[in-house]
């Protein structure tokens, strides 16, 4: 693992364990251009997922027509690597936005949260249906 990396995961009980999870603040990984997002799918390398909060993305991100979005949940999807992202407030970026949050609430690979702890759980779940959004399903 390189230096500096922080990872949430560990052996457990019965030779088991927990998946390993970066945590992007911990590591030092921000989506803030295309750039960002072949780093931060480098740095997950043997990772299980990666939890980003709003102060990990940049504006861009939460500006639809940028493609920042689109690409880093097509490029996280095309590895497999789950992604949760922490939104207290998703309707704050607006309607738009807000609408890819809810077409996400039963995503197998990305979900949006509104706190880190129910991120946490679903990331160390290893299983999709494990712990729900706590958005409503779009509809």
């Amino acid at each position: 693992m390189p230096a500096g990396l922080k990872r949430s995961g560990n052996s457990s009980k019965c030779g088991m364990s927990e998946p390993i999870i970066l945590v992007a603040a911990d590591a030092g990984i921000s989506i803030r251009s295309f750039d960002d997002i072949a780093s931060a799918l480098g740095a997950c390398f043997g990772a299980e997922g990666l939890l980003l909060t709003a102060d990990d993305l940049g504006p861009e991100f939460f500006n639809l027509r940028s493609g920042l979005a689109g690409e880093l949940l097509q490029k996280f999807s095309n590895y497999r690597l789950r992604v949760a992202i922490v939104l207290p407030e998703p309707d704050a970026y607006g309607k738009r936005f807000g609408e890819l949050v809810k077409e996400h609430t039963t995503h197998g690979l990305i979900r949006f949260f509104l706190s880190g702890d129910e991120a946490k759980a679903w990331l160390h779940s290893g299983s999709p249906q494990a712990v729900p959004s706590t958005f409503p399903p779009r509809g």
